[in-house]
């Protein structure tokens, strides 16, 4: 079976998780489309990416820059005999939200059922947002089943009358966290929501363990706190520089931050302005195998994740799951489903979103605790090793689309 994979962009530093998968997916034998909604934009690649062998569909980003292609895709699709179905149900979608992004994936839409393989036999959408309305309208189009999975900001944001034509549309979906599922399964015909975690590719990121005695007392050996994430609301990072300014001046600390995003100038200032600059470092966004080095040359792991103003928020952010591969202690707060990861006390330490008093505490005490650190990390790597673990966890999806497990491994659900 050929399987159309709609991604929102491809390839992108900031969604391993999707490389990962479709890599794993390919080994196990699917023969896999990749159609992007957008250009890349960024020219640098994840070692992955150069390990898919799938071809690239690019669909027009914006219908006006390329109004040839999309006139004569019109122009075929329209002789469909499910062209005035799929048209209506997206005039019935566009009254309740029209906007040009509406406008938009039906017109791209149109363009995949013009030039979509005729092997390919189902679409798959990760995130239940735009490249779920694409594969809908598609399939629609195509009389073709269509699967999904969804994952944070496309859950969170997406308007409860959507997600459910879309769940009572689609033929199955996975979800990242159980707390996805739960909310998910409520909107959905019975089965037809099921949890799989993405899990963590330990061949890319082989077991490590720390050395550091660091605890805070010498300035000529700081201790090392990392933070990976894109530079965005729901990532909390003015929470955890705020947090970062209420140590105490005695302990020697510095603060390492990979990851790029719209907010950097703004956090930049904010860095500034709390008299941090000088133990401060911006690294952008890395490639894996850069990252795999910030993560060995850290202490502890930080993430100040949080419910944006939209709604937005993460899932069960994989860095978590990539630092305590690491065996790096790690201080989080109890959103979404971080806590299904970090069990407080035991894998790590969890504190309230928006708690900059609370988050300065939790690093204190693991600044000045090396041995707790080291406790926590060991822990946190045990954990991941067991239950996130990419193969054990990508057998069950492996199993949606028709393909054989790899063996030995089984899907494992945390308690």
């Amino acid at each position: 079976m050929r399987v159309a994979f709609l991604l929102k962009g491809y390839p992108r530093l900031s969604e391993t998780f999707i490389a990962q998968e479709i890599a794993a997916l390919e080994r196990r034998g699917l023969d896999v489309l990749i159609v992007s909604l957008r250009q890349p934009t960024d020219p640098r690649r994840h070692p992955v990416h150069g390990e898919i062998r799938a071809a690239v569909l690019y669909l027009p980003e914006y219908l006006i820059l390329q109004p040839l292609r999309v006139l004569k895709c019109w122009w075929k699709a329209r002789r469909l005999a499910t062209y005035r179905q799929t048209r209506s149900l997206w005039l019935k979608d566009l009254l309740r939200d029209p906007t040009p992004n509406r406008v938009r994936r039906f017109g791209q839409a149109l363009v995949l059922a013009a030039e979509l393989p005729a092997d390919v036999e189902r679409l798959h959408a990760h995130f239940l947002h735009t490249p779920a309305s694409v594969a809908r309208y598609t399939a629609g189009l195509l009389g073709l089943p269509w699967t999904g999975s969804a994952h944070a900001k496309d859950i969170w944001t997406t308007p409860e009358w959507e997600k459910r034509e879309k769940l009572a549309s689609c033929e199955w979906l996975v979800t990242c966290t159980r707390t996805n599922r739960e909310h998910l399964a409520a909107l959905a015909p019975a089965g037809r929501v099921e949890l799989v975690y993405h899990g963590i590719d330990l061949t890319r990121f082989p077991r490590s363990s720390s050395s550091s005695h660091a605890d805070g007392k010498s300035a000529a050996d700081p201790v090392v706190i990392l933070s990976v994430g894109r530079l965005v609301e729901k990532k909390g990072t003015d929470v955890l520089l705020r947090a970062l300014a209420r140590i105490p001046s005695s302990l020697h600390w510095r603060f390492v931050h990979v990851g790029g995003g719209p907010l950097k100038k703004k956090l930049s200032r904010l860095a500034d302005e709390l008299n941090l600059s000088s133990r401060v470092q911006w690294r952008g966004a890395l490639t894996q195998d850069a990252l795999l080095l910030e993560y060995r040359n850290a202490d502890l792991f930080a993430l100040a994740s949080r419910i944006a103003a939209d709604g937005d928020r993460d899932g069960l952010p994989n860095v978590l799951a990539e630092a305590q591969s690491q065996a790096l202690a790690c201080v989080a707060t109890r959103v979404s489903a971080i806590p299904e990861l970090v069990r407080d006390g035991q894998t790590g330490l969890l504190v309230a979103e928006e708690d900059p008093d609370a988050l300065a505490r939790a690093l204190e005490t693991l600044i000045a605790s090396p041995a707790r650190r080291r406790a926590l990390g060991q822990a946190g790597q045990s954990r991941v090793v067991e239950s996130f673990a990419l193969d054990a966890n990508i057998d069950a999806l492996a199993r949606k689309f028709g393909l054989a497990a790899s063996g030995a491994h089984r899907l494992l659900r945390t308690a």
